[in-house]
């Protein structure tokens, strides 16, 4: 008689995920997780991959239990803001990204999700700070020099638009 483990679960789940088997990777979170219900990285996964499967909302639910484990995880609080943005949630994303920058400020892809929200909500000079934070923890941040330059165009920044292009075109070689 073989003995399930958490781990190997978790780990065949990875392992289907990842060749799109969602249904049965779900399968075995959920199996894994009767056997450690506080273990944070199963909900976190069981999470991702619900959000993987295009289930938003089972996915920020099981996110969510994994948070409540553990509220300091910056992956997990990206990932919620994530999430919350893509439902449309803006005020919580705000929240979410707002705790993050306060766990985390050396965090660039927090402060890059962090511009989206503020992008999104047409605060404009709010996400081009936050683009730019991420930009000086990390100046390999495609996406945030990306999200920079289509902020710089909406505030009529030229010179930073052109700047941001010129960047671009460089990593793109």
């Amino acid at each position: 008689m073989m003995i399930e483990s958490c781990e190997k679960l978790n780990n065949q789940a990875i392992n289907l995920a990842a060749s799109g088997n969602f249904e049965e990777a779900i399968a075995c979170l959920k199996r894994a997780i009767t056997i450690e219900k506080e273990n944070y990285l199963l909900w976190f996964n069981l999470g991702i991959t619900y959000r993987d499967a295009g289930e938003l909302q089972k996915a920020k639910e099981a996110v969510e239990k994994a948070f409540i484990m553990n509220p300091e995880d910056g992956e997990i609080i990206e990932t919620l803001a994530h999430l919350s943005l893509t439902l449309g949630n803006m005020d919580e994303a705000r929240r979410y990204t707002i705790l993050g920058i306060n766990i985390q400020p050396e965090n660039a892809h927090i402060w890059n999700t962090t511009g989206v929200v503020f992008f999104k909500s047409g605060e404009y000079e709010e996400a081009s700070i936050a683009f730019e934070q991420a930009l000086i923890l990390n100046p390999y941040y495609y996406d945030a020099l990306y999200n920079l330059r289509d902020t710089y165009e909406e505030l009529g920044n030229k010179a930073g638009y052109e700047s941001c292009v010129e960047k671009l075109k460089l990593w793109n070689n």
